[in-house]
């Protein structure tokens, strides 16, 4: 038996070995040039900048080097399962594709799922693709208080995770019509009484902190299934935890100085806040919350991700993991 590495644009006639996985490594340089086509004019600088995050510059460039090749990549693995889909497929339900985005809090992955959505959503043709935030099945700040979890948001155990786990099957079994809960990061809660209502997506985005949480939790039977059971595609945003803070610092500084200064939003008591204060109060938070969560339950979870996105300075992504399977010539 001759064993070969390859990847699964290169041929289906292999046997794939479903226990046997491997990272391969890209440059941006290399990375780039699995690109076959030019990237169209869907995407102004404009347009670009409505989609990034706070405190996340991004350029064209970034696009053209870093999301075009990805979204090649996405658009023939969609193909693939769709046609898949249609073979096995007992009705006219078919389920959507779904893609898992994760990462620390300051990442950039709302910013990654917003610039996936609108290229996948127009090219090579229109397709219905639906965002879905995962804050939206953390628990109510109520709730969270009386079991003396606030400290704890953003952690695994912060979610309703059973209810996430009936939105991916109901996405797997087709159903026509599906509700999500809203979260508003101006209250810091969830809003009551609305929804993000989904109607048979062709694919469906799902970004949050613990989209690829699996087993290792103390608290989880063997038999429990988890929201990375249900993908088809994962990718991980990374970077190093002191630039990941950093972030997160620069962030509340911006945050401070505008969105804080409502009297409404539930940060309102940060708006007087010095800079030395300032900076002092997001270290700490940083610390408590977002680092620790971090080391504890998001970073072990990397290795699940099909796709790692390695972030340096400016959030500029630097280097590219793709996993690909271990292919045998029969």
């Amino acid at each position: 038996m001759c064993v070969v590495k390859t990847t699964l644009e290169q041929t289906l006639a292999l046997t794939i070995i479903p226990s046997v996985m491997l990272f391969q490594h890209y440059t941006r340089q290399s990375w780039t040039a699995r690109s076959r086509l030019p990237l169209p004019p869907l995407l102004t600088q404009p347009q670009l900048k409505r989609l990034q995050g706070l405190n996340e510059p991004l350029n064209l460039l970034e696009v053209q080097q870093i999301y075009w090749p990805l979204i090649e990549l996405l658009h023939q693995r969609i193909q693939l399962y769709q046609q898949q889909s249609l073979t096995e497929a007992r009705s006219n339900q078919q389920p959507p594709y779904i893609i898992g985005i994760a990462g620390s809090v300051a990442a950039g992955k709302s910013t990654c799922a917003r610039i996936l959505q609108w290229l996948l959503s127009r090219w090579p043709q229109p397709r219905q693709v639906v965002l879905v935030n995962t804050d939206g099945f953390l628990y109510s700040n109520q709730q969270l208080k009386t079991h003396n979890l606030m400290d704890k948001k953003g952690f695994p155990h912060s979610y309703h995770r059973q209810k996430l786990i009936q939105l991916m099957s109901d996405l797997k079994a087709g159903k026509p019509k599906l509700q999500v809960p809203l979260y508003s990061h101006w209250l810091y809660d969830i809003i009551p009484h609305q929804y993000q209502c989904l109607e048979q997506p062709e694919v469906v985005i799902l970004e949050g902190l613990n989209v690829l949480q699996q087993r290792g939790d103390y608290r989880c039977h063997q038999s429990q299934r988890f929201m990375v059971d249900f993908l088809d595609f994962s990718l991980y945003i990374d970077a190093p935890e002191q630039q990941l803070k950093r972030w997160y610092i620069e962030r509340f500084l911006l945050l401070r100085d505008s969105a804080f200064r409502d009297p409404g939003s539930y940060f309102y008591h940060y708006a007087c806040l010095t800079d030395e204060q300032a900076v002092a109060t997001a270290s700490g938070i940083w610390e408590k919350i977002n680092g620790l969560n971090l080391r504890q339950n998001i970073l072990p979870m990397r290795k699940n991700a099909q796709l790692i996105l390695y972030k340096g300075v400016n959030h500029w992504v630097e280097q590219i993991q793709l996993q690909v399977p271990l292919l045998v010539t029969p």
